[in-house]
């Protein structure tokens, strides 16, 4: 029988499969429109501002990058598992776009799966990369008959492997700059930004800023700053999460920074909005203003990276298994509270896999 309390390492189970859970892009011209109403289903979203991001789609042709990455860390992370267990058949879900959840958790069904982890691709806790995603996988799995029971691997945001591997990524980015500009260097670690209502409902802020620190300690950082991008208040009328990345390259060139290296801490793999915000416009201020810009690579398929997604599955097989985390916060929760993750906006709850108040729980 499952326990309805927070997870604190003492509950194990058997895993017949883990199921990847991304965010899904589109893979052609065709599938951009399409993709986009997927995205903004719910929301109030004039339609200038989706023509305008439909645009951004045709410097990529179509085809966002998310997809071959994901595709990439899968096949490393069955490379892990096939060479040290636990022998688990991975499964890729999309809240956007194909392989969609609802046609992967009819796959898994019709598989025989009874009981799956779930990882989100999403290294930080916040409606849109927690709680919207266990909604997905409510819904994906209430359509199916005899779909499996899921189980949600923790947030990694302060796991020795992920740090140690975005660590790794801005010490390689750092290292392209020229020589007698990598010391002074600024810093800008990047995460796309949410609603301010949203980020009071959740510990998005407090996550990324310990990652930062974790990082910066690491490396021995002389100055770094946490920053943010994908900045999409021009279909809201509330504020979102600041400094923009963009103003804080010209307060960098203001202030006499000579080199700044942007880090997208907050993304596990290159979205469209890395390609874009960071490759394009903020390289192109950079260039502008005169101000060297390298940009740090995120963790993808960093073998630091794959082999601790690989310790968080032990972890939920092994009740004795060890939860390192670096810092002072500890551990993330396995289960999440009924107030964990918050969209920021009046209404009710929609149900919710993964949580002490998961439908599907045993009683008792």
């Amino acid at each position: 029988m499952a326990s309805k309390a927070l997870n604190k390492g003492h509950e194990a189970h058997d895993y017949d499969a883990l199921l990847v859970v991304s965010f899904g892009g589109p893979q052609g011209p065709a599938d951009v429109d399409s993709f986009l109403d997927n995205v903004f289903r719910g929301l109030r979203v004039p339609p200038e501002t989706k023509a305008h991001i439909a645009k951004r789609y045709e410097h990529v042709g179509g085809v966002s990058p998310i997809n071959a990455h994901t595709r990439a860390f899968i096949k490393a992370l069955q490379l892990e598992l096939d060479a040290h267990g636990p022998a688990l058949p991975i499964y890729w879900g999309n809240r956007n776009w194909h392989p969609l959840l609802a046609d992967t958790v009819t796959q898994m069904a019709h598989a025989g799966v009874r009981r799956a982890l779930a990882f989100v691709t999403s290294t930080f806790s916040s409606y849109s990369g927690c709680r919207r995603y266990r909604e997905d996988l409510f819904e994906a799995a209430s359509g199916v008959p005899d779909a499996p029971r899921f189980d949600k691997l923790r947030v990694p945001y302060n796991h020795p492997g992920f740090i140690e591997a975005m660590s790794d990524r801005v010490k390689e980015a750092i290292e392209t700059l020229p020589a007698n500009k990598r010391r002074h260097a600024l810093v800008l670690f990047t995460a796309h930004s949410l609603p301010v209502t949203m980020a009071k409902g959740c510990a998005y802020e407090t996550q990324l800023a310990a990652s930062c620190k974790l990082v910066g300690d690491a490396l021995e950082l002389e100055r770094w700053r946490l920053v943010y991008q994908s900045n999409n208040a021009s279909y809201g009328r509330e504020p979102w999460l600041g400094p923009d990345i963009r103003d804080a390259l010209r307060e960098a060139e203001a202030e006499g920074m000579k080199a700044v290296v942007v880090a997208p801490i907050g993304f596990a793999c290159d979205h469209m909005e890395v390609i874009m915000d960071l490759d394009l416009d903020a390289a192109t201020v950079a260039r502008e203003i005169g101000l060297t810009m390298a940009r740090a690579g995120t963790v993808g398929t960093h073998p630091k990276y794959v082999a601790m997604v690989r310790e968080l599955i032990v972890e939920r097989l092994t009740p004795d298994a060890p939860r390192r985390a670096l810092g002072s916060l500890g551990p993330s929760h396995d289960r999440c509270a009924p107030d964990c993750c918050l969209p920021g906006r009046p209404g009710p709850l929609k149900p919710a896999l993964c949580g002490v108040d998961d439908p599907s729980l045993d009683p008792g």
